[in-house]
């Protein structure tokens, strides 16, 4: 079908050379001498984009945008003038319009014009196909290739980019060619993780990547000043490609200055990296040197109810005797009454503030299906996402600290994956209830070979409950489904956002440091 223009301009008469040269492109132009009589054309016939002259007799050029905006809002106009006044430029682009042209145009500007609004879509779909295709078999080179920490996370970037270019193009059999992609990327990444994981928490080696329990004496206690403020935000299972789809957001008041990838200790999960996180110490060190902070898996209570005192004792055994505070917000209402105290925050030299939106919103997707709908891939997953963020206190709160000229920081605790290949297995009744991981005695049944088994967990420095209790993790998109009621579990589950086991998505995690414009 070909395009149709709708362009409205008094002198239409003149505008017929460039009106036979865009037939002969394949473009249809329905001529209108007025603003009144585009209005009314548009009344009968359906049009792709309007060309508008700014300057007409009767109905403004910028008058008729006005109307065709409330009208059609779907519809791109580019304004045309022969004016350059400032204002006139300033009105129109307020009017969001899609282009500005200055007359006279020649043909080629109208051209370039209409590929840019109109041919946008398919001209990237094209590009986009075609270097990817190419990178393609760069990346799986570099999979195969025996990757060191850094080239891991450098690989996870490149993919995660071509995620975020791919999905705005919508084709769905290049999507499903990287959907293959970060899934055999991810089969490698397990299998490095399992090659190299107790030599990183035992400390030795020679390159080792920053993780849960190192993160803040390595990334934000030297930025610490006794003079200024500091904001660390915690954005609870955010994942690196959910940092880019907000960072465009936070873009308008702060720039990167260093943007790490970081590694979630196991499990990923709450109870174990974020206690992690704000202790500096591995889970077992926790339960020993603190046993009043630390519950284990069949403890009853909240795991992470004691961050804000494990902080404390990070910070004191670093010899940073500073005023701090710790908030965790899981409500709006709680979130602004926290903003509300900032102008004392801004006392402290050290500010931190947990946010659980994302973490809630995975295990909403598992047990609500209104949730599983709005967030059922990994583009909605991110979408959603940057919606909560766009219109979140968070948001109000970095607007706020921007205007202040105080350095911040976020990152988060783990990461989650989308599960869809479930793994048999039996236990007993106490086992505990992630999917992605599993804590238990040795006659816990399950298929070893596509699990990584920590059977001393003395040597991850897990804590250990019985003389004979292990742990295993889930690699790649697996989960672990009971024997019994399997394909119940499988129903449930199966593409559902989970952590606590080995992906890119769950371990390699963001922590950036971000200063004011």
């Amino acid at each position: 079908m070909n395009v149709k223009i709708l362009w409205a301009d008094d002198e239409i008469e003149l505008l017929k050379p460039h009106i036979m040269f865009l037939k002969t492109k394949g473009y249809d132009v329905i001529p209108a001498l007025s603003g009144m009589e585009a209005l009314e054309i548009l009344k009968k016939e359906f049009v792709n984009i309007i060309f508008l002259d700014e300057n007409m007799p009767g109905l403004s050029g910028l008058e008729t945008l006005q109307r065709l905006k409330k009208l059609y809002p779907h519809i791109p106009i580019v304004m045309i003038t022969k004016s350059e006044e400032e204002h006139i430029m300033e009105d129109a682009i307020g009017g969001d319009i899609a282009d500005y042209l200055i007359k006279p145009v020649n043909p080629n500007q109208i051209l370039l014009c209409l590929k840019k609004n109109i041919d946008k879509k398919n001209l990237m779909t094209t590009k986009v196909t075609i270097d990817y295709q190419q990178a393609f078999r760069e990346l799986s080179m570099r999979m195969s290739d025996h990757l060191s920490v850094s080239e891991w996370e450098q690989l996870y970037k490149d993919l995660v980019d071509w995620e975020l270019q791919i999905e705005k193009i919508e084709d769905a059999s290049v999507s499903e060619m990287l959907s293959d992609q970060k899934e055999e990327a991810n089969v490698q990444f397990a299998k490095f993780v399992q090659a190299n994981y107790l030599n990183w928490v035992n400390g030795r080696g020679s390159e080792k990547p920053l993780q849960s329990h190192t993160i803040l004496k390595e990334k934000l206690f030297p930025e610490l000043s006794e003079t200024t403020p500091t904001f660390l935000f915690v954005i609870d299972n955010l994942r690196y490609d959910q940092w880019r789809s907000i960072y465009p957001m936070v873009h308008d008041y702060y720039y990167i200055e260093d943007e790490s990838i970081c590694y979630s200790i196991l499990p990923t999960a709450t109870h174990y990296a974020r206690n992690s996180l704000f202790s500096g110490l591995m889970p077992s060190v926790i339960a020993k040197k603190y046993p009043e902070l630390w519950l284990n898996e069949q403890d009853n209570g909240s795991k992470n109810q004691f961050e804000e005192e494990l902080l404390g004792e990070y910070l004191k055994r670093y010899g940073k005797n500073i005023r701090y505070s710790y908030a965790k917000i899981l409500n709006a209402e709680f979130g602004k009454k926290i903003f509300d105290n900032f102008h004392n925050l801004m006392k402290n030299p050290l500010n931190v503030i947990v946010f659980n939106f994302v973490d809630m919103l995975s295990h909403a997707g598992t047990d609500v299906n209104v949730v599983r709908e709005l967030a059922d891939d990994e583009k909605s997953y991110r979408s959603v996402t940057a919606s909560w963020f766009a219109n979140s206190i968070l948001l109000d709160m970095i607007k706020y600290l921007s205007e202040k000229k105080v350095k911040i920081f976020l990152t988060t605790d783990h990461g989650t994956i989308k599960v869809n290949r479930a793994l048999k297995m039996v236990g007993e009744r106490d086992l505990n209830t992630n999917l992605r991981y599993k804590v238990g005695r040795s006659n816990m049944d399950y298929p070893s070979k596509d699990v990584f088994e920590i059977k001393n967990p003395d040597e991850a420095f897990l804590p250990k409950t019985n003389m004979t209790q292990r742990f295993i993790f889930a690699t790649r998109s697996d989960f672990f489904a009971y024997q019994n009621n399997f394909n119940q579990y499988v129903n449930l589950y199966r593409n559902t956002f989970q952590h606590g086991g080995i992906s890119m998505e769950e371990m390699m995690v963001p922590f950036v440091k971000l200063l004011p414009k």
